[in-house]
């Protein structure tokens, strides 16, 4: 029956599958990352952590989701209700439109050898044109709901997003100008291999973490602002529960609260995501042949567990900062960027073109 269907068709069915498996795993990962967390917490606070629904708390994701479907879902009688109930959707948005660009595995027979829904020669564009959206949803959240400590923190995530968001695209410059491309799948590409400049018997792979100390700054100014714009500690301002009481989703409760939460995560998951394919080579591993498109489908999903590997290590870095460091002073927090971070990114990317251009001298 595949046989029998023309290739705009199949091409359109294999688009719509490859979507429907990210959005499955995205939420998988969404659900499972929490009870993660969950353990991590209780492990750095000397606790045990959920152990009650299902073998070693495994079932926990599910408890949590039934219990917020079963939740009142309460609409106080002064919020503006459009924008209300709008803003959550437009939080979790992001995170799923931006998967449609991510390369998460490696294919047999396709353009750019990876498994991504849309193969954009502006990926990064894109990426960073949707992200952009998430601080909409946090603000109208706040302007919604019509209370002075949500407000606060809309307003406070406003300026941080955008503040933030400015140093994470001059961040990703010198990766622009390094590869020459802003296709994530050429930008992983450059990446297969090991290191030219490492001796034989040490295999340095060749992520662009490891190609240039310019590209290794990037990735530092990256990660920073990827802490930043998915509003964890120690930039988790916008919802300072000591002093906001919760911040821009305190009047909401069940799923729309939920989404937040889910949003939070998935954006942390993206955040990931874009690390593990600019700077650490996405599915590759520099052996075994492991940094070309797999030949089976068997190769083609253990290099999907390579990139699942690198993210979960990624989201752990997350966890533990999030129990581990305390979280800036607002003024602090805009200090750290405009004056410290943007300046470093601007002389990053002055400094990336000079040595390109005596290289290509």
């Amino acid at each position: 029956m595949w046989e029998q269907l023309n290739p705009a068709t199949q091409a359109a069915l294999v688009t719509v599958l490859r979507a429907v498996g990210a959005f499955a795993v995205l939420m998988f990962l969404v659900s499972y990352i929490v009870l993660i967390e969950r353990r991590v917490c209780a492990f750095i606070q000397d606790r045990v952590g959920p152990n009650r629904c299902g073998p070693l708390g495994l079932l926990q994701p599910a408890a949590d989701a039934i219990k917020a479907f079963l939740k009142e879902d309460f609409t106080p009688a002064h919020v503006r209700r459009v924008l209300f109930t709008l803003a959550p959707a437009l939080v979790m948005m992001p995170a799923i439109l931006n998967l449609a660009v991510i390369p998460f595995g490696s294919a047999p027979g396709t353009t750019s050898g990876s498994w991504v829904v849309a193969d954009l020669n502006v990926g990064l564009v894109y990426v960073f044109g949707i992200v952009s959206l998430s601080v909409y949803g946090i603000v109208l959240a706040g302007y919604a709901s019509n209370s002075r400590y949500p407000l606060l923190g809309g307003l406070r995530s406003g300026a941080q997003l955008i503040s933030y968001e400015v140093l994470m695209g001059l961040s990703a410059v010198p990766v622009f100008l390094w590869v020459g491309s802003l296709n994530l799948s050429e930008i992983l590409a450059v990446q297969a291999g090991r290191a030219d400049w490492a001796p034989a018997w040490l295999p340095v792979p060749n992520w662009l973490v490891f190609q240039s100390p310019m590209l290794f700054l990037s990735f530092c100014l990256f990660l920073v602002a990827a802490f930043a714009e998915t509003n964890r500690t120690p930039f988790d301002l916008p919802e300072a529960e000591q002093e906001l009481a919760g911040g821009y989703n305190i009047e909401y409760s069940s799923m729309r609260f939920a989404l937040f939460f889910m949003g939070e995560y998935a954006a942390m998951i993206l955040a990931s995501a874009l690390m593990t394919t600019l700077f650490f080579g996405g599915w590759t591993l520099p052996v075994g042949g492991l940094d070309r498109p797999a030949a089976t489908v068997w190769g083609g999903l253990l290099h999907v567990a390579i990139f699942l590997g690198k993210v979960l290590a990624f989201l752990l870095v997350f966890i533990w900062v999030r129990w581990m460091w305390p979280r800036f002073r607002y003024d602090q927090l805009m200090q750290l960027s405009w004056h410290r971070l943007i300046p470093l990114a601007l002389g990053n990317i002055v400094a990336t073109a000079v040595w390109l251009w005596w290289r290509a001298g």
